[in-house]
């Protein structure tokens, strides 16, 4: 990673407004999908899923380039340092890059008082939060009518919901849980990102509206910010709307759990230990009661 932040000052206003309303800070559906239900959600394959699944390095590296060239301009991540960004088990960029990415972030950060008791703007270090470009919500809220969410738990913070029958429910939970399903958010941030398309015939569009085939009611205030003909390169020139949206939904789960790698391996290690223990304990037994007559 040698490229310092830049985007803000090349993205244009109407890309900005898109991004102001990214995943989340989105207006409320014109009408609510029939049964209440919201739209079926499909599962994604991901490399941090199931019970052994982890993050992908490479996969994280290409998420924060999305979140940089098309989020960053909005929202923050406030839960996030930029030393995360070099710690085990996640993008784990070079520790130089990420001092120099953060010397040359545009969101600068408050701090004081100084000698004349005054606060003062000054460059981020590796100890500081990833900041969006507004200090605080009202800023947001009156230079885009919502204010932009901080995106560091939005992977938590959002879900798929389940579409099936009341009958099939019970073994849909079963599975979920046999198969340690926890990816509901990844699915549903690259379900959004992806489900902007031409409303059927049949929907008329609420003004300054426009139809998501995911979004529960299927009529969303936040413009499409990447598309088809419109994404991030990577730097081998690679990218295409599905890899974008699928690279930044890795990379939000991620910063929304970061100890993910570390916690699945120790999991582990708890299991063989408890098995090696339980066997250990077994044939103490075993020898133990067979110098007893019963």
């Amino acid at each position: 990673m040698t490229r310092a932040p830049i985007m803000q000052a090349m993205m244009s206003k109407a890309s900005l407004a898109a991004c102001a309303l990214l995943l989340g800070a989105v207006a409320p559906a014109a009408a609510a999908e029939e049964g209440g239900h919201g739209a079926h959600i499909e599962r994604q394959a991901w490399s941090f899923g199931g019970f052994a699944g982890q993050y992908d390095k490479a996969q994280l590296q290409r998420g924060f380039q999305i979140y940089q060239d098309v989020c960053s301009a909005c929202h923050g991540l406030k839960r996030v340092r930029f030393r995360n960004l070099v710690e085990p088990g996640g993008p784990e960029f070079p520790e130089e890059s990420v001092k120099a990415l953060a010397h040359g972030w545009a969101n600068k950060i408050t701090d004081g008082p100084d000698d004349q008791g005054k606060m003062f703007d000054r460059e981020p270090k590796l100890f500081d939060p990833i900041l969006g470009p507004f200090k605080n919500e009202k800023e947001g809220r009156a230079a885009y009518g919502a204010a932009p969410p901080d995106l560091s738990l939005i992977a938590k913070a959002r879900n798929v919901e389940y579409t099936g029958t009341w009958w099939w429910h019970p073994v849909s939970m079963a599975r979920d849980i046999a198969t340690s399903y926890q990816e509901g958010g990844a699915d549903y941030i690259y379900a959004l990102l992806t489900g902007y398309g031409e409303a059927p015939a049949d929907v008329k569009l609420a003004e300054g509206l426009h139809y998501n085939a995911a979004f529960p009611g299927h009529q969303i205030a936040m413009s499409p910010p990447i598309a088809k003909d419109s994404f991030v390169k990577y730097q081998d020139e690679t990218g295409s709307l599905e890899q974008n949206a699928h690279d930044v939904a890795a990379f939000l789960s991620w910063a929304a759990d970061p100890h993910l790698n570390g916690r699945k391996s120790t999991g582990w290690l708890v299991m063989l230990y408890l098995v090696v223990t339980t066997a250990l304990l077994y044939a103490g037994k075993r020898v133990l009661w067979s110098k007893i007559p019963h």
